[in-house]
């Protein structure tokens, strides 16, 4: 099966206390949103810690066209990428050239030719590797991008997948938005940008553990399309999200995870390793009281969370970091994801330490 060679993450050097963005924000909302008094509170409720942003917070301060927002999307992408992707092979001990899929995962910016191009022409990666490029799955990403690049490895015993996914979520920031889905969005997301490579069965591991794909699923929820998405306006990405994103994931996750692992003769008990995007604080406590694991099952989660802030689509990712460079426990692994649609992705893993 599919195995996991290496994953790497990028730590912004503009990672900046949650506390600091609180105050920026209040500055900039004081004037024109009359609750901002009352609804500071939202940004220590999510208890997150410090903030993974591409830009120095006085960059947020200014406006900033969709032009130009777009034109340093794609401009921190390729750089960032392109770290990403070097940690990522060094680590793997694999060839550039060894690479015959790249898998690109991004919701918060725009390229055509999209950013896979624009990564193989600066790194010279093989000119015939396969290329996906994947827009609009948001915090779903993650979990998606993993499955697929999983499954083209699985399809072809000699496969090195490239996934990259890249979220600058702060760069779709509007400055004279003074909505409450902006304000609660500047108290919650961040950037981030990650890589995994992943190898068919024709491929040594290095590694120091052995990371293995056993199935994935996707689900779409009926009636759910204004759950979560974007809202295209001249002046960019308007970002929408419902108060209801925690219940429905209380509503279903549970039955979900169960029907999924029970194909596999599996429990939720089963599982070692929770590989979970976070959402955010609400969205923990959805997932905590409705599959009830045992201990603290998802700390690498609200970690990852607390110490970056909501990454979309990469956040699972930085998760998945997490447990392959500190540690896990022997057996199997969930990944799972919620995104726009409203929908929801998992992942089962063997994981085992060599």
């Amino acid at each position: 099966m599919p195995s996991l060679a290496a994953v790497s993450k990028i730590d912004f050097p503009y990672k900046v206390d949650q506390q600091e963005v609180k105050e920026g924000a209040q500055a900039l909302f004081a004037s024109s949103f009359p609750q901002v008094e009352r609804m500071m509170s939202a940004f220590d409720n999510t208890e997150i810690k410090t903030r993974n942003l591409c830009k120095q917070l006085d960059y947020y301060s200014t406006l900033h066209s969709f032009q130009d927002q777009n034109a340093e999307y794609i401009r921190v992408s390729l750089e960032y990428s392109v770290k990403a992707i070097e940690k990522c092979i060094s680590s793997a001990q694999i060839n550039k050239d060894e690479i015959t899929d790249i898998i690109f995962i991004s919701t918060t910016g725009l390229s055509t030719p999209s950013l896979d191009a624009l990564i193989i022409n600066k790194m010279r990666l093989n000119q015939n590797i396969s290329r996906m490029a994947v827009f609009g799955l948001g915090c779903g990403g993650g979990v998606a991008g993993y499955s697929k690049a999983n499954i083209l490895a699985k399809a072809n015993p000699d496969a090195v997948v490239l996934l990259v996914a890249v979220e600058l979520c702060s760069l779709t920031f509007l400055r004279n938005d003074f909505s409450k889905s902006n304000f609660i969005g500047s108290s919650l997301f961040a950037d981030g940008v990650a890589a995994c490579l992943i190898t068919g069965d024709n491929h040594a591991n290095k590694t120091k553990s052995t990371i293995t794909f056993l199935d994935s699923q996707s689900k779409l929820y009926y009636d759910t399309l204004d759950v979560m998405g974007w809202e295209f306006l001249d002046s960019g990405f308007k970002v929408l999200f419902s108060s209801d994103i925690p219940t429905i994931i209380a509503n279903n996750i549970n039955t979900d995870v169960t029907s999924f692992l029970e194909k596999h003769h599996l429990k939720i008990s089963d599982i070692k390793n929770f590989i979970f995007h976070p959402g955010g604080k609400k969205v923990l406590t959805a997932y905590e009281e409705a599959l009830k694991a045992d201990g603290d099952f998802l700390k690498n989660t609200r970690e990852v969370m607390n110490e970056n802030g909501n990454m979309s689509s990469t956040t699972v990712l930085y998760v998945l970091e997490r447990f392959f460079s500190k540690g896990f426990r022997n057996g199997y692994g969930l990944m799972v994801s919620m995104g726009p649609g409203f929908s929801s992705e998992m992942v089962l893993l063997q994981m085992q330490s060599k």
